[in-house]
């Protein structure tokens, strides 16, 4: 059996929005991704030599979960950037936080979240 070629190929990560102006300005301005392409179906942006298209659709339906994250070197360097740019952190009842809103997983992570104009949870993740 062959090696599928899924093996050797690119991971591609999708988000919603229903406003594609907003979703401009934060994937773009805020967090500093730049712009690839733009047609009427969606926003594609290089994050870091992935491609994240950011789909435009009617109504988005925010996943209870993580949608989309960034492994990171420091947490809190981030979050306090990110805090800094305009960006809340997100905080959840149970976990215990620190100021910056990152969370030290029983594994060692740490972690924190935020979220994007239409509401998709995302994340920064120093493993």
């Amino acid at each position: 059996m062959s090696t599928p070629t899924l093996v050797s190929s690119p991971v591609m990560a999708f988000v919603a929005t229903a406003n594609p102006a907003a979703a401009k300005v934060f994937y773009g301005d805020t967090l500093g991704l730049r712009l690839l392409n733009e047609d009427d179906f969606a926003l594609a942006f290089d994050a870091n030599g992935t491609m994240l298209r950011v789909q435009i659709v009617e109504t988005v339906s925010p996943a209870p979960y993580t949608a989309l994250g960034w492994h990171v070197v420091d947490a809190g360097k981030v979050a306090t950037e990110l805090t800094a740019a305009g960006v809340r952190m997100e905080r959840f009842a149970g976990m215990n936080q620190d100021a910056r809103g990152v969370w030290d997983a029983p594994s060692g992570a740490r972690i924190a979240w935020f979220k994007d104009p239409d509401g998709n949870t995302l994340s920064i993740a120093e493993l």
